[in-house]
């Protein structure tokens, strides 16, 4: 039972949330114009939080892309605080708590700084707003106060994560990084970003400022020609050798840490720590490379968590991809983690989709992907369960941003009819190979995540023989709501 302190200080948690999701705003899909408005009102809020030059001081590692870029500032921070740097890590996005937006030396923040910070900036800001200048956007307050954290605790390093693009994104108010990195790109937020590579390559690369160096992986012929354009100057870092150890998993998690490799080392030999040679993997990475590598954690990536109620009856295997390139290599993970899985273990084993996707995902370039590649690896669906994208668990206050095509469950129905047609046409396919109780897939629409597990419980204790294992992807909040429920 909680004290009356712990009461209290959930009390003044609660309510520091819900005066962070005022700043929530109904997202719109806006033109560059207004971006731009909103991005030069970045400059009038640091002036009002007396942040400029802190933040002209700051040690910056810049990371932009459509996938990997997490994963890559995971891996630079934690390589990094293996030379002892004090790192600060803004992140995005979180999957329980807004708190895991900001790390510190590797931890998330505490609530009791986490909200003194909060009320120190939102106050500030709130005493000068106007009708032309309102109070930050959601995101722009959380980059904002990333910046006055980092500050604050006089971090030795900071990784920053792009939210969204990059020219206009608020972490890109930084005039001079160390050095910039940009990871995979591919489709997304295209209503945003645009519909060719080229634009999409664009806008990330609004992250490179002259003569501060950059790094990027491989990337399509029409991406890598405008990076190329943007740069002062690029270098393109290849995948790490799979024989080194990684903390996340993945194969395209060693094309993510080579990038992280050559951010680190660039940054440690501007600030004159150490050499580069970190580049040069043939003569072997330095020992806190290997060891930053192996103990990077990023939750809700690649994730194998037990069901808290029947750890042997069901494994929920968790990664958040959400594009279709992302999807593809989900499929893979899983696909090798249920051959991994199947050596080891004695039990019969039904794999099982738990799928969610925003509505301004587009699920025909998702679930097809993540369907063919794993059955190219072997591996078929029993079952597929799909859930409302609604959030209830999520501890941001995200209710007054509930997409509102899914205040019914119509969505989920789209796509249980979407899954069910590739099932059929697989069907087809392969009826003269596959006999009528193999090629037999189900699928069910349920009108919350709770009921969802409520019946993968059910039925695992009605098939005691059999181990569920689930892949639930499509979403981070998804990941995110799952972990909390089977967490309580």
């Amino acid at each position: 039972m909680a004290t009356e302190d712990e009461g209290e200080l959930s009390a003044r948690y609660q309510n520091t949330l819900d005066a962070l999701s005022s700043l929530i705003t109904k997202r719109s899909r806006l033109v560059n114009n207004n971006q731009s408005q909103r991005f030069h009102l970045l400059l009038h809020y640091l002036k009002v939080l007396e942040l400029e030059d802190a933040v002209s001081q700051m040690k910056i590692i810049h990371v932009a892309g459509t996938k990997g870029k997490g994963s890559t500032c995971i891996f630079a921070e934690s390589i990094l605080r293996c030379y002892g740097l004090r790192t600060g890590l803004f992140t995005s996005p979180h999957l329980i708590d807004v708190r895991e937006r900001f790390r510190l030396n590797g931890i998330e923040i505490s609530q009791e700084k986490f909200m003194d910070y909060f009320w120190c900036c939102f106050h500030k800001l709130k005493e000068r707003t106007s009708n032309e200048t309102p109070m930050p956007t959601y995101f722009c307050f959380l980059a904002l106060l990333a910046f006055k954290i980092f500050a604050t605790e006089q971090v030795d390093v900071v990784i920053l994560e792009v939210g969204l693009g990059g020219r206009f994104d608020a972490t890109n108010v930084i005039q001079k990084p160390v050095v910039c990195g940009i990871s995979s790109l591919g489709y997304d937020h295209m209503e945003i970003l645009g519909y060719t590579l080229a634009e999409i390559a664009a806008e990330k690369a609004g992250i490179f400022k002259s003569g501060v160096p950059a790094f990027t992986v491989p990337q399509p012929d029409e991406a890598m020609r405008v990076l190329n354009e943007k740069a002062s100057k690029l270098e393109v870092v290849e995948p790490l050798d799979s024989s080194q150890r990684l903390g996340l998993q993945g194969e395209h998690q060693y094309l993510n840490a080579g990038l992280a490799v050559a951010l680190c080392s660039t940054f440690l030999k501007e600030i004159g720590i150490e050499e580069k040679n970190g580049l040069n993997q043939r003569s072997g990475l330095p020992e806190k490379f290997i060891s930053g590598l192996s103990n990077a954690y990023l939750i809700g990536r690649a994730m194998v968590v037990p069901d808290s109620e029947l750890p042997e009856e069901i494994v929920y295997y968790l990664d958040g991809a959400h594009s279709p390139e992302s999807m593809e290599a989900c499929a893979i993970w899983f696909s090798k983690q249920i051959k991994q899985n199947q050596e080891r273990s004695q039990k019969i084993s039904e794999q099982i989709l738990l799928f969610n996707c925003m509505s301004v995902r587009d699920p025909s370039l998702l679930l097809p992907r993540l369907r063919s590649k794993c059955i190219d690896h072997g591996v078929n669906f029993k079952r597929a369960v799909f859930v409302p994208n609604v959030s209830v668990y999520n501890q941001v206050g995200l209710s007054s941003n509930n997409d509102r095509r899914v205040d019914s469950i119509a969505w989920q129905f789209g796509l249980q009819r979407l899954w069910d047609s590739l099932a059929r046409g697989g069907a087809k396919s392969n009826s003269a190979s596959v006999s009528k109780g193999e090629q037999e897939e189900k699928s069910f629409v349920f009108s919350s995540l709770p009921l969802a597990v409520a019946w993968l419980r059910d039925n695992a204790r009605q098939s005691k023989q059999v181990r569920f294992q689930v892949l639930v992807t499509g979403s981070l909040h998804l990941v995110g709501d799952l972990l909390r429920l089977i967490r309580k």
